[in-house]
């Protein structure tokens, strides 16, 4: 059974980010943490080139935050400390955001192991998140996280598919897929330490981590994702979050299994394969 004490030893951080525009970093430096805490950083991929949304889509503004400030303020929920991945051009302008600022890579594997580099060597958990993704709250971290303590080597968020699914070549269907056993995959994405080190020690290219988790043979356990955990892609999408943000937390939070949507309690919101470049 998980030890959930770890909850109460890694205090929130979500109040050193209560001011966005703020360039200070607040750590947990708490030594009194005892053996219950895991060391638990969190890298946040926001290196992409935004090139279907038409430019830096993390620098927009969701209800007055930059949508890279949400994903910052989630990723400092229940982390030790932030690895923040970021273009050249936003090196400075970024400097003090998170613990460690480096800069990505040409691929979304490639940005992730750069961060991955700077996660100190006592980090025992590693999570991965996309910056594109504003609205995943700090249970959606702490699931993740607790499925890790419970034994897996990866644990990913999804949520059921719920659209027809079909197998398109050139322009003519092909099949139609079933659905049942299909998921659609989110972040944050939580990894024990060694073995996302080991998965990225090949520098293989994949669209998500667990997937070269999944190469090298390793356990990938799937936990309820969140709707209103979107991925930033299109202006669309960000009219779309900006609806979300706005509703009451018990009413955006839900649970989801493939059978049925159920209100969950109240969450700590912020309301108010085949390589590609990176996108983000």
């Amino acid at each position: 059974m998980t030890d959930h004490r770890w909850r109460s030893a890694l205090r929130p951080l979500t109040g050193a980010t209560a001011d966005p525009d703020s360039s200070s970093v607040e750590t947990n430096d708490d030594t009194s943490l005892g053996e219950a805490a895991p060391v638990v950083w969190t890298i946040v991929v926001a290196g992409g080139t935004g090139s279907r949304f038409g430019g830096p889509k993390t620098q927009e503004v969701l209800h007055g935050q930059r949508v890279l400030d949400w994903s910052l303020r989630a990723a400092k929920s229940y982390a030790k400390g932030v690895v923040l991945v970021v273009s050249a051009d936003r090196l400075r302008a970024e400097h003090g955001r998170a613990e460690h600022v480096v800069e990505g890579g040409a691929t979304r594997a490639e940005s992730v192991r750069r961060g991955l580099a700077a996660v100190p060597s006592n980090a025992e958990i590693v999570l991965v998140h996309d910056a594109a993704r504003p609205l995943a709250t700090p249970r959606l971290f702490e699931r993740v996280i607790e499925a890790v303590l419970a034994g897996a080597d990866a644990v990913i968020p999804a949520m059921p598919v719920v659209d027809t699914v079909k197998r398109v070549a050139g322009g003519h269907v092909v099949e139609t897929v079933d659905r049942a056993d299909l998921v659609a995959v989110q972040t944050p994405q939580g990894f024990r330490a060694s073995v996302l080190r080991a998965a990225h020690a090949g520098a293989h290219e994949a669209t998500d981590d667990a997937a070269l988790v999944e190469t090298i043979g390793g356990t990938v356990v799937v936990v309820d994702g969140e709707v209103r955990n979107l991925k930033l892609t299109t202006a669309d999408d960000l009219a779309v979050l900006g609806v979300l943000a706005s509703l009451p937390a018990p009413v955006a939070n839900v649970a989801v299994t493939p059978l049925m949507v159920v209100a969950a309690g109240p969450e700590d919101a912020f309301s108010g394969t085949q390589s590609e470049p990176t996108d983000d």
